[in-house]
């Protein structure tokens, strides 16, 4: 039999690590502490749609105090009154002044050249002579024929006299039987004849004053009417001479001298430098609440005036609504046309208005809801939003004073209704 080491082996009896068993215990503290504060965020992570880190999001919280509505943007000084002349007539033209001169009201500023209205003046003004000289002698005429007709009326009113006469002499005669009675027959036709007669002529003498009358006034209206079309000739003569029409400065010059132009060419333009405003471009969905008389400030050179919205185009151009403020007050003198300024238009202050800081936010939800953040979940919350101005937006209902919500980046949210805010 071969022996082995059977003989040798004994059961050894192993005593506990005291030290082992203090490491177990430990670890088991750590792993209840760990997940007393971490069970919540783990409970938190898997009751929401999704997770997204705060550094792709921006906070704000609802306040509640003054709500200024404004509109800031950038203008150019423009002249409120900048007439651009034009030609009247076709014709060559002189320049008496240069871009930039310093020009009076009233001082000629460019003649035209225009021989044929100057030929059409003299031709109409002779015909007016003439017809003044139809006038006249239609008057004349008048006197004259009215004169004949008050010679015939007179005479014919005499004979008629002078037959009724006759006729009680023969009657007398008749009765005291001097004459026949044919003679007083011969006496009362010749006073019938005188009578007919004298009606005509009566008649005649008025039909014929109505009809000189008449002629009078017929040669007076075209004599009035050529004198009509003589004046409005002599306006446009008088209009060759180009004249400025406000006090001021020449602009820009639209042509050379002695250019021929033809009728409502463009000459120059005048700009008057006393009376300027501020041209700017308001964008389209601030336009519906922008009103004439509405108050702002323009600055600029270090300088801020009061202004107030004189004029808007009824227009919407590219998305924008042009618009002019006025200064309130005298014009700066420093100011130069084009010149570049910063206008502020206040639409709306009021007092005591919740609101929160503008965001896109807004634009992407339309004003209906907002994702409120607690305890680092944001939650889609309904809202309804008021009016907006450069930085804030009104609250009308769904938020209340204190509440943090997520003003931007919630198109990384994609409509989830809550969400974890990771860190």
């Amino acid at each position: 039999m071969i022996r082995d080491t059977s003989a040798q082996d004994r059961l050894i009896q192993v005593k506990p690590n005291p030290r082992k068993k203090l490491l177990w215990i430990g670890a088991a503290v750590a792993a209840v502490i760990v997940l007393g504060i971490f069970m919540p965020g783990i409970a938190r992570l898997f009751s929401a749609d999704s997770s997204v880190s705060a550094s792709r999001l921006a906070f704000a919280t609802v306040q509640r105090g003054p709500f200024v509505r404004d509109i800031a943007a950038e203008g150019q000084v423009v002249a409120a009154v900048s007439p651009t002349l034009y030609a009247t007539y076709g014709g060559a033209v002189t320049l008496k002044v240069h871009a930039g001169d310093t020009v009076k009201k009233g001082q000629v500023l460019a003649v035209i050249d225009s021989p044929e209205l100057l030929n059409k003046l003299a031709q109409e003004q002779s015909n007016t002579d003439a017809m003044e000289v139809d006038y006249l002698r239609a008057q004349i005429d008048a006197r004259t024929k009215t004169s004949q007709m008050q010679k015939v009326y007179d005479n014919a009113k005499i004979d008629e006299e002078t037959a009724a006469r006759d006729l009680d002499r023969y009657q007398k005669a008749y009765k005291a039987g001097g004459v026949s009675q044919m003679d007083v027959d011969r006496a009362n036709d010749a006073l019938r004849k005188a009578s007919i007669t004298f009606s005509h002529a009566e008649a005649d003498r008025n039909l014929g004053n109505d009809s000189q009358v008449f002629d009078i006034k017929a040669k007076k209206l075209a004599h009035d009417r050529q004198l009509l079309l003589v004046q409005d000739l002599q306006r446009q003569v008088d209009n060759l001479n180009v004249r400025s029409p406000v006090d001021g400065q020449v602009g820009q010059l639209f042509i050379a001298e002695r250019a021929t132009v033809a009728k409502d060419a463009q000459l120059l333009s005048v700009i008057d430098l006393s009376a300027l405003e501020v041209e700017v471009k308001v964008p389209e969905s601030f336009a519906r609440d922008l009103a004439i008389g509405m108050t702002g400030e323009i600055s600029g050179n270090d300088n801020t005036w009061k202004g107030v919205v004189s004029a808007i185009s009824p227009e919407v151009v590219n998305g924008e609504v042009a618009a002019r403020v006025r200064f309130e007050g005298s014009t700066p003198k420093q100011l130069r046309q084009n010149q570049r300024l910063s206008v502020r238009i206040l639409l709306d202050h009021r007092e005591n208005v919740l609101t929160v800081q503008r965001g896109s936010f807004v634009d992407e939800s339309g004003g209906s809801y907002a994702y409120v953040v607690r305890d680092g979940i944001a939650t889609k919350t309904p809202i309804r939003a008021g009016e907006s101005s450069i930085d804030k937006v009104e609250i009308l209902d769904g938020l209340k004073e204190g509440d943090n919500i997520v003003i931007s980046g919630t198109d990384n949210f994609k409509g989830a209704q809550r969400v974890v805010i990771s860190r």
